[in-house]
């Protein structure tokens, strides 16, 4: 159904200041919102410490989902404030917004970030060239190595990974999703000449890892974090030590590889996982399905479905009218709720339905009618009603959805 304005919200902001101590508190507050669907929680804060309260304190910087800096809990799910809109927590339900978990807290929203990074360090998160070579690598889009880490690489250290996962509270050594998922990349990378010794890093955290996909589900960027963790632990089942690296370490040949004096045959490795050697085939076979298909949004093909949408007769001709639609999204073992708003141009009978997202850097798209044009906030960026470029730099056009029209049902189809 249409999106109703000047809906009033109730927020509830966590609160702390180191100066007072103590555990925080939750402090309330009410908005009037204009249009849910483009207004993201980022908007919320920013209009809280505008007009209520501007000792409120949070972290943000890009506004387009890419620098992370803006990563919450955000009524008990963690993700970036820039990306969640208001209209994707249900109308009446309060908005409770508060830091990462397993952060220390600095101020308010703000953590501090120098753990998540020391751990990242540990990881060896640099690639170190095996070979020497002036010339630039190539490395085919459609080629099997590029496959493996597949959207593992869009990682933007937010650390929701790392606020959802519950091993992290219990396990104060554990590298954690995000670390992992970089060693990954890594070690998935035949060019790489620290397979070894990153091996040995981050092979002892692999063990504490509950397959839980906690990382996995609120992941912003959908990367599999979990993916990446059964990933290495297959390469401890694939490696036997006390032997030079081999040339294709990262294709994960079942070859030998060096390890220092403290290594951690696999034997042992199982007895810490808690994996008895009885069940070695049991345990390929979990990892090979967990690296395959059981691992979230990052590799699993979502089935196309359609929404539906609004009553056809009720959008008005000769306007562009904003609707969420709202549906759910099956990831290997959970639901995701997801609203999204759809743009419905109509003049006569003629219908274009546009994506709400920019073509640049996927940042909420407004249809602003006064100046009857689409309008998002990516550097000035501006579409036409049909959806072309006409200022900014989005490289392409507004994307579009296919539609259908049954008994006076408008449809549109997702994937």
């Amino acid at each position: 159904m249409a999106q109703t304005s000047g809906s009033v919200r109730n927020i509830r902001v966590f609160r702390y200041d180191p100066q007072q101590g103590g555990q925080g508190r939750f402090d309330s507050y009410a908005l009037n919102i204009q249009d849910e669907t483009t207004t993201t929680i980022l908007d919320v804060l920013l209009r809280i410490q505008r007009e209520q309260d501007a000792t409120l304190s949070f972290r943000f910087a890009c506004r387009v989902n890419m620098c992370g800096s803006c990563g919450m809990v955000i009524n008990g799910k963690e993700g970036l404030a820039c990306k969640t809109n208001v209209s994707h927590i249900p109308q009446g339900r309060e908005i409770t917004i508060r830091p990462l978990n397993h952060f220390p807290v600095i101020k308010d929203l703000v953590v501090d970030m120098e753990p998540f990074f020391k751990k990242y360090e540990e990881a060896l998160p640099f690639f170190e060239p095996r070979d020497e070579s002036c010339e630039p690598a190539i490395v085919r889009p459609d080629s099997r190595e590029r496959q493996d880490i597949g959207m593992a690489t869009d990682c933007i250290a937010c650390g929701c990974c790392v606020s959802s996962c519950t091993m992290c509270h219990y396990h104060e050594g554990y590298a954690g999703p995000a670390a992992l998922n970089r060693a990954f990349t890594l070690l998935a990378d035949k060019r790489d000449g620290l397979f070894g010794e990153r091996l040995d890093r981050v092979l002892a955290s692999c063990y504490n890892c509950r397959t839980e996909f906690n990382c996995t589900e609120v992941c912003p960027k959908g990367i599999s974090s979990t993916r990446a963790i059964k990933y290495i632990q297959r390469l401890a089942l694939k490696h036997v030590r006390r032997h030079p690296v081999p040339a294709d370490a990262g294709e994960a040949a079942g070859v030998p590889l060096t390890s220092p004096a403290d290594e951690m045959d696999r034997r042992t490795f199982f007895q810490r996982a808690g994996v008895s050697l009885v069940g070695i085939c049991l345990a390929m076979g979990v990892a090979g399905v967990a690296t395959t298909a059981f691992v979230g949004p990052s590799l699993v093909r979502r089935p196309r479905l359609w929404v539906p949408v609004i009553s056809f007769s009720s959008i008005p001709v000769g306007e562009v009218t904003t609707v969420t639609m709202r549906y759910e999204v099956k990831d290997g073992p959970y639901t995701q709720q997801i609203a999204e708003p759809v743009h419905i141009s109509r003049a006569f009978n003629e219908i274009v339905c546009f994506k709400a997202s920019c073509t640049h850097l996927g940042c909420i798209v407004k249809w602003d009618a006064q100046a009857g044009r689409f309008r998002c906030a990516c550097h000035g960026g501006a579409f036409d009603r049909n959806g072309n470029v006409i200022a900014g730099p989005p490289p392409a056009p507004l994307g579009r959805y296919q539609f259908r029209v049954d008994s006076d049902r408008l449809f549109v189809e997702v994937s």
